[in-house]
């Protein structure tokens, strides 16, 4: 029988770095925020854009509201989005690509950072031509179990930055106020710390489409 120090041993010797998470986990640590392009390939994102759109033309997504699940309230003049929350349990194909390159993600982020992440949570977006969301921060009063913010993009291929609906990160340099406008981009992935980095979405001209969630800790 294997000793705890056997299996901890066993557990360095098995592990691989990966440098396209190793990329991701830089660019949090100095920025606070990764981009990352083509998290999810041009197949992959059209799988996901279908289940996507199926659900919402059989009338599954509901109006977004602000708050968490215990204290929502909707509000069209700060955010416009419908939403659909993805149950991992009850997943289809294209929703099960998604959550196995999640589950990776986050594997390698506990097992390398200490993170802790321990639940996450998911929900289809789709934000019509003229709708936004309004600056805000990704954690409650009632709630700061959430992480790490996470944003996949879902938009056709021929998405142009004149659609609008990119999503601006607000970070300080020098003392002065910075913001980072990132496209929708199909496949691109954005992580960004929920606790630090206030963010908005743009109004959109052409319908967007994501998955957007949360890695939670304890």
């Amino acid at each position: 029988m294997k000793t705890k120090t056997d299996l901890e041993l066993f557990e360095q010797l098995d592990f691989k770095e990966n440098p396209f998470y190793e990329n991701i986990i830089t660019n949090l640590v100095e920025n606070h925020y990764s981009i990352v392009d083509n998290f999810f390939n041009t197949e992959e994102v059209a799988m996901l854009r279908r289940a996507l759109k199926l659900k919402f033309d059989e009338s599954q997504f509901k109006k977004a509201a602000i708050g968490n699940r215990t204290n929502e309230i909707v509000a069209k003049s700060i955010r416009g989005d419908f939403i659909l929350w993805l149950n991992e349990a009850e997943a289809g194909e294209a929703e099960n690509l998604f959550f196995n390159k999640i589950n990776s993600l986050i594997a390698y982020l506990n097992k390398t950072c200490f993170l802790g992440i321990l639940t996450k949570e998911f929900h289809y977006a789709l934000y019509p031509e003229g709708t936004f969301y309004q600056r805000h921060l990704d954690t409650f009063q009632n709630d700061g179990r959430r992480k790490l913010s996470l944003v996949c993009y879902l938009n056709e291929e021929d998405w142009k930055p004149e659609n609008g609906g990119e999503l601006v990160i607000y970070s300080e340099e020098n003392g002065a106020e910075v913001a980072k406008a990132i496209y929708p981009m199909p496949g691109r992935v954005v992580i960004f710390e929920s606790q630090l980095m206030e963010h908005e979405v743009k109004p959109v001209k052409t319908a967007r489409l994501s998955i957007t969630g949360w890695l939670k800790t304890r």
